[in-house]
């Protein structure tokens, strides 16, 4: 099993990672970082830390592209920098995926700071698995299509994911949504019911209502067609 994780200036987040990943147990066979032109330390530690790391055009759909191509395994696994897995990671994905009806799951996300669970935003968050599709593509929702997003962890057989063409190359926000779709004409698109800690930074920056309104608005601009309009609604936040 292979984990590919795009970057672009995590120095900030990375040391807890490197901490995480080196528990794993069983570890992942390959742990790829594709970065996107990081202008901090992002790629020293991940050379430190043992991982692979390739460089690529700066753009998460463009780098998880990048970094599946290259992974060293027949399960990949897509990490976000921010994002800390469970110990027993890999276990639950080959587990997971060892069912041939699932072609596309992902974690439980909990959103979390230094000193709280964001636990509004974490049930929005898991809900939106559902209602997004059921609101935006009906028809496609009672086809089996569930909308998973980074900081699920999203995880797929590598072969499945070449063959459908990986992520949309201009996609630099909802990169994932279009990829749900089109795995779920390949079989079921999973929500694993287990946590999976990922930053609030976003929350802390922007504050919960103005944070859970950008995540709907984005989504329904998805929904819409508008994607020209994504990255806009959706500041960087590091």
């Amino acid at each position: 099993m292979a984990l590919v994780i795009p970057v672009l200036d995590e120095a900030k987040a990375l040391p807890a990672l490197v901490e995480r990943l080196a528990a794993l147990d069983p570890p992942p066979a390959d742990i790829l970082m594709v970065d996107g032109g990081s202008a901090d330390a992002s790629v020293a530690i991940a050379r430190a830390a043992g991982w692979r790391v390739i460089e690529s055009e700066r753009g998460r759909a463009v780098q998880i592209n990048a970094g599946v191509a290259q992974a060293r395994g027949d399960l990949v696994c897509v990490l976000h920098g921010d994002t800390l897995p469970p110990s027993d990671m890999v276990a639950v994905i080959e587990e997971t995926l060892a069912d041939r009806r699932i072609a596309l799951a992902g974690f439980t996300p909990r959103i979390c700071g230094p000193d709280k669970t964001r636990w509004v935003t974490t049930a929005h968050n898991i809900v939106k698995t559902w209602y997004a599709p059921l609101i935006t593509r009906p028809h496609l929702f009672v086809r089996g299509v569930r909308l998973l997003f980074g900081d699920h962890a999203m995880f797929f057989r590598r072969a499945d994911f070449l063959k459908l063409g990986g992520c949309t190359p201009g996609d630099t926000v909802m990169e994932e949504a279009d990829l749900c779709v089109r795995f779920a004409t390949l079989g079921r698109v999973k929500l694993v019911p287990r946590w999976i800690e990922t930053s609030d930074r976003r929350i802390a920056e922007w504050g919960p209502w103005k944070a859970n309104w950008i995540y709907f608005k984005v989504g329904m601009l998805w929904a819409f067609g508008l994607r020209d309009r994504m990255a806009k609604h959706y500041p960087d936040v590091r």
